[in-house]
């Protein structure tokens, strides 16, 4: 199956190979500044290595789009409960609209006090992995 040419100028998420396609692909601005710096961030905190990785080697690093994932999410009481979360991107879903699904997102590690225990609702943008 060959990769259909968008209307608006944009790649389809398979033609999307690496960080800097990645960005020049996020048509929001907020949503394209998150994923730089979130990644960026992510990038210089679990990273063993202790040189500073520049933009230029961030935007050439390669890259894979996924449409959904698996994950391990703690309910009441410590109980793990298996979800899966979508996120199309810009693409559609089975023919309808895109989906891009909403998970809870931990603000500080550790315990918190309040209603949200430290939690904020956000929405999936794009599901990534970089091939470092």
């Amino acid at each position: 199956m060959v990769p259909q040419n968008r209307h608006d100028g944009k790649q389809p998420d398979t033609m999307i190979k690496d960080f800097r396609a990645l960005l020049d692909n996020t048509e929001d601005t907020t949503h394209r500044a998150a994923i730089y710096i979130g990644t960026r961030e992510f990038i210089n905190h679990k990273s063993h290595n202790t040189t500073y990785i520049l933009d230029d080697q961030l935007h050439a690093i390669e890259l894979c789009i996924y449409p959904g994932i698996k994950d391990q999410v703690e309910v009441l009481e410590g109980e793990c409960l298996s979800q899966v979360c979508r996120c199309t991107g810009s693409q559609s879903w089975r023919g309808g609209d895109r989906r891009n699904d909403w998970v809870w997102v931990k603000q500080h590690p550790g315990r918190c006090y309040g209603a949200l225990n430290g939690h904020l609702p956000w929405q999936l943008q794009r599901l990534f992995k970089l091939k470092l």
